[in-house]
């Protein structure tokens, strides 16, 4: 084999390194996430919430770099659970906004510790998971990178 070819090993690709860490990271916060009983996707819907409510789907899927289609049934789903309520905007009847209902915001105070058994699960404390999701910022954002999106 040559070097070249050490480059198409399986073991040697970004994507697949990526991808299986990706895979086994929300596999760690399923059972932390479901006393609280949350996906890790509505998780992410509620983090993005409780940082700022209401907002439009629109953007709430743009801050969770989804689709509006994606994120959709993720809101109803909450809807259902009545942690959040979805309402046409006052200004904009376009416009359909998300808010936190009082079990949504309640919601939060539980998820508080959500982080430190994640990193406790990981084995690795807050400056090691931050210079972790630091290295990786070139491949979350959705600037160009050398003239190729990012998701």
């Amino acid at each position: 084999m040559t070097d070249s070819d050490d480059l198409l090993r399986l073991e040697n690709q970004l994507c697949f390194a990526l991808v299986t860490a990706a895979r086994n990271v929300v596999a760690i916060y399923r059972p932390i996430l479901e006393p609280l009983g949350l996906t890790h996707p509505q998780y992410l819907v509620m983090l993005a919430l409780w940082e700022r409510s209401p907002r439009s789907l629109n953007d709430l899927a743009a801050d969770l770099a989804m689709d509006p289609a994606t994120a959709s049934p993720l809101v109803k789903r909450l809807e259902k659970e009545g942690l959040i309520v979805r309402e046409r905007s006052a200004e904009d009847e376009r416009r359909l906004d998300i808010r936190l209902t009082e079990a949504g915001q309640a919601l939060r105070q539980r998820a508080l510790d959500v982080p430190r058994q994640v990193m406790a699960a990981v084995r690795m404390d807050i400056e090691q998971v931050a210079a972790l999701r630091d290295g990786l910022s070139p491949f979350a954002g959705r600037t160009p990178i050398d003239g190729v999106r990012t998701p």
